[in-house]
């Protein structure tokens, strides 16, 4: 049995400050609008808040480029206003997980800037510069948002490496004091009282770019159990990685407690299922269902206690989960936001609701390029125009798989501008927010919201949610998705058809038991007789097995 940590039975909101709530009417979200609905998250259940990143930066990846670790993006307010929100959140039992991205900065931190001004500077080795090679890029590495991950320095002629935006130079893990700075501005923020961090695309961090090596590098585990050493690792505070290429071997290195490294990471290989393979993810295919079992299975059962898993649908980085994989006509959009909820919160790990999904806000069809900021994006209609696509197919693209669909704002009620702001946001809003919002779930005892808030006391009273074995159950099921989670004399049974038609489950003739009481449904009347189920559309049912 793993010791329990407060984290295990905890629920994270992540919050996108630019599209939460905007305090001051400049059409931009910022760190007073987060105070103003810390009642409205204690109120879901929510006990941590991540917060995508809220330090000053020229927002040439909306916040992600990181201009100054020590002080906060003017937009968003004040450190004072950061204090405040700390001291507001603790108060309420929400603790605040900051965003930690520490594989590149902007290029206007002044690190950059001092390592372009003087070659001889200690910090033109914070960053990883490379001369020329025969007058071109020192090598074939790509940025991931599309084109070299090599910009020309014109003034000394040589090279440096980004692997996001050309404004987010890499950072040279190799050098000894740049890690410093990083392990001091971690405590920094330690001091003021944030419950962790969240570290963005860390795996990353042990790059070798002359090896052409990117992700999980060899030195990688290496930095991360210095940093722990240096900074968190004597704090009770949630960690958690984002690894894009993780596998369960692979997360155990990073939050096998015994490792001293981190608490947890975000694994993403159940979210690239609906890509064709060796393609990018602009290159759509159908969900492979069985294939989505299989993954979930994997890590709930092979990772067991030897680390912790983080669960999620939706992040800053995602399309709306209940576009994506649910149904989010009118008939529909409830149930299958509701049985998503069900099949993924009553798994093993820590869940991470993003904002709005708790209301099932829904992807966004804007019908012009001009109305889309995702630099990834932009860039990749640029690119795609400039190579001959058919720009019906690369709307098609950005409508299921734009970072956009979960960036506009927070509906909260049927007022303009879905009563984020009086005045234009800076992007703009989904007009379903007549429809969908808070207000209308709050009024509503069966919405959405409701059966989250549900989903999360279930968690929070049944240890069996938090540390019980999991159990696949008809893997082969083309519709259904079920499974048992039991934990000493408890059992729960979770069953949820996927799909739009009925469909039939039959309960394997070796889990006996006595007698069922549903915890939980989508559905208002949904059967105790669980040894043949009939599931309509989009049915989610949980069950205690006596």
């Amino acid at each position: 049995m793993l010791e329990k940590k407060w984290w295990h039975n905890s629920v994270v909101y992540q919050i996108y400050p630019r599209s939460f709530y905007d305090s001051n009417n400049d059409g931009i979200g910022d760190l007073k609008g987060i105070i103003s609905k810390l009642d409205y998250l204690r109120k879901l259940g929510i006990d941590v808040i991540w917060l995508s990143p809220v330090y000053k930066s020229p927002n040439d990846d909306n916040g992600y480029d990181i201009s100054d670790y020590r002080d906060i993006m003017d937009e968003f307010g004040t450190m004072e206003d950061m204090d405040n929100l700390l001291s507001e959140a603790n108060s309420r039992g929400i603790k605040i997980l900051m965003d930690l991205v520490v594989n590149h900065t902007s290029d206007e931190n002044i690190w950059f800037k001092n390592a372009v001004r003087d070659e001889n500077s200690k910090y033109r080795d914070y960053y990883v510069f490379r001369k020329a090679v025969d007058g071109k890029v020192p090598n074939d590495l790509g940025s991931i948002f599309s084109g070299s991950a090599w910009e020309l320095d014109e003034k000394s002629g040589e090279y440096y490496l980004h692997l996001f935006s050309k404004k987010q130079p890499d950072l040279n893990w190799e050098n000894e004091d740049m890690r410093n700075e990083v392990y001091d501005m971690i405590n920094f923020w330690l001091d003021k009282g944030v419950g962790g961090f969240r570290l963005d695309v860390i795996d990353l961090v042990g790059k070798q770019p002359d090896q052409c090596i990117t992700g999980n590098g060899p030195k990688l585990h290496d930095y991360l159990q210095e940093m722990n050493l240096r900074s968190f690792g004597n704090k009770d505070v949630l960690t958690v990685g984002e690894t894009w290429g993780a596998t369960p071997e692979i997360a155990k290195l990073y939050s096998n407690p015994n490792r001293n490294e981190l608490s947890m990471v975000f694994q993403f290989e159940h979210i690239s299922l609906d890509e064709i393979p060796g393609k990018s993810k602009w290159d759509l295919a159908p969900l492979d269902f069985i294939k989505l079992k299989e993954v979930f299975n994997k890590w709930q059962t092979e990772l067991s206690n030897d680390g912790w898993n983080s669960l999620f649908w939706n992040n800053h980085d995602l399309p709306r989960i209940v576009s994506r994989w649910g149904n989010d006509s009118k008939e529909y959009r409830e149930l299958s936001s509701k049985m998503l909820a069900t099949v993924l919160h009553m798994q093993k790990g820590t869940p991470y609701i993003y904002q709005g999904e708790e209301i099932g806000m829904t992807n966004v069809k804007f019908d012009s390029i001009e109305d889309y900021r995702d630099i990834e994006l932009l860039n990749m209609y640029k690119e795609r125009m400039e190579n001959g696509y058919q720009k019906d197919d690369i709307m098609k693209s950005i409508y299921a798989k734009g970072r956009d669909n979960a960036r506009t704002p927070m509906h909260w009620d049927g007022s303009i501008n879905g009563g984020f702001s009086n005045v234009a946001p800076w992007i703009k809003v989904n007009p379903n927010y007549v429809d969908i919002n808070v207000e209308n779930n709050l009024k509503d005892s069966d919405s959405v919201f409701n059966h989250y808030k549900q989903l999360i006391s279930i968690r929070k009273e049944n240890d069996v949610v938090v540390y019980g074995d999991f159990k696949l159950l008809d893997r082969n099921h083309k519709s259904i998705f079920a499974y048992i989670r039991e934990l000493n004399n408890e059992r729960l049974f979770i069953v949820a058809n996927f799909y739009v038609n009925n469909e039939e489950f039959i309960l394997g003739k070796d889990i006996k038991f006595e007698g069922v009481e549903i915890l939980l449904s989508n559905y208002k009347d949904s059967s105790e007789d669980i040894e043949k189920l009939n599931l309509r559309p989009y049915e989610a049912i949980i069950y205690k097995l006596k």
